[in-house]
């Protein structure tokens, strides 16, 4: 068993996946406390692998039936990958290839899963997760001293740019002969969701409107600015609950963690649960009629304005 922490680098569309950066960063962090290596595990598209320069090595295995994610071949190759290297510490995402290759390893590798992670921390030959529970609100902290353990994060937990390496790394070819000859399951295509939808994690410019919005009729007050922004339109619990909003566009700790350079709130109050989500914004603009909003203990600039009389002058400012 080796102190290595090894990251299922993710990849869509030939392009490798955000929260595989965040991941790397962290497995850095965590593997140099433990005196071990950062090992990133690429499954087909064998040239991104130039992209995983954080990692200390990169595996490889090349397969037809892994240029797009297929369970049975991943789980094959992904569970032969952990017996050959014996990782300390796996990460994954809280993607659907996270989290359903996550569970089958916790048993097939004998392993915890700590799932919804949001925090992790090292120690001597331990580590500590903080994950979600009961839809985010709580959160359990979770010791794993044992020898081996998975975790699966949740995307904007963790800084990407510490996982985006300068230099190439060295790339190790991981034999996949023989066990994907014989797959059960074959992916005939993949069917992406329809458009209109986007990645409030990746926004620079977030624009976020609160319960103070008042009805779904008003979203379109602000979703006008955001428009004219160029920007995505995210929301408190409230809304999405309400079913304003999809749930990827929910801010806060039962929701998606951003970390955009602005954030432009509307009739946002600041409950806890909120903040949780935001507390990584460069700088926070708030819009609440709320003098004592405790957003306003946290915003960068704030005012008290009603929001339907300082939106429609902000979009005219903006489109003029």
């Amino acid at each position: 068993m080796s102190n290595d922490v090894l990251v299922l680098a993710e990849h869509r569309d030939g392009a490798v996946s955000d929260v595989t950066f965040e991941l790397l960063g962290k497995a850095r962090e965590i593997a140099a406390s433990w005196g071990g290596r950062t090992v990133a595990l690429l499954l087909g598209q064998r040239e991104l692998a130039a992209e995983l320069g954080a990692a200390d090595t990169v595996q490889c295995a090349e397969h037809a039936a892994l240029e797009t994610y297929n369970p049975e071949a991943y789980e094959a190759v992904v569970l032969q990958a952990l017996e050959q290297l014996e990782p300390r510490l796996v990460l994954t995402s809280t993607t659907t290839v996270g989290l359903d290759l996550g569970a089958a390893l916790s048993v097939r590798w004998d392993a915890p899963l700590v799932s919804y992670v949001t925090g992790l921390s090292a120690g001597d030959g331990t580590a500590l997760a903080t994950a979600q529970i009961y839809g985010g609100k709580l959160l359990a902290e979770v010791e794993l001293s044992g020898p081996r353990a998975l975790c699966a994060v949740l995307a904007g937990s963790f800084p990407h740019a510490a996982g985006r390496g300068e230099t190439a790394p060295t790339v190790e070819t991981l034999d996949a002969t023989g066990l994907l000859d014989d797959l059960r399951t074959v992916v005939t295509s993949v069917v992406s969701p329809e458009g209109g939808d986007v990645d409030i994690t990746a926004a620079d410019l977030l624009v976020s409107v609160g319960r103070g919005i008042g009805s779904q009729a008003n979203l379109e007050v602000v979703e006008e600015l955001a428009e004219a922004l160029g920007a995505p339109l995210a929301a408190s619990r409230p809304l999405i609950d309400q079913g304003w909003l999809p749930k990827a566009r929910q801010v806060g700790k039962s929701g998606l963690s951003v970390k955009p350079k602005v954030y432009l709130m509307f009739g946002i109050s600041g409950a806890p649960e909120h903040l949780e989500g935001m507390r990584d914004a460069e700088l926070v603009i708030a819009c609440n009629t709320d003098a004592k909003a405790p957003i306003f203990d946290v915003a960068d600039y704030g005012t008290t304005v009603d929001l339907f009389d300082l939106v429609p002058e902000l979009v005219s400012r903006v489109a003029g």
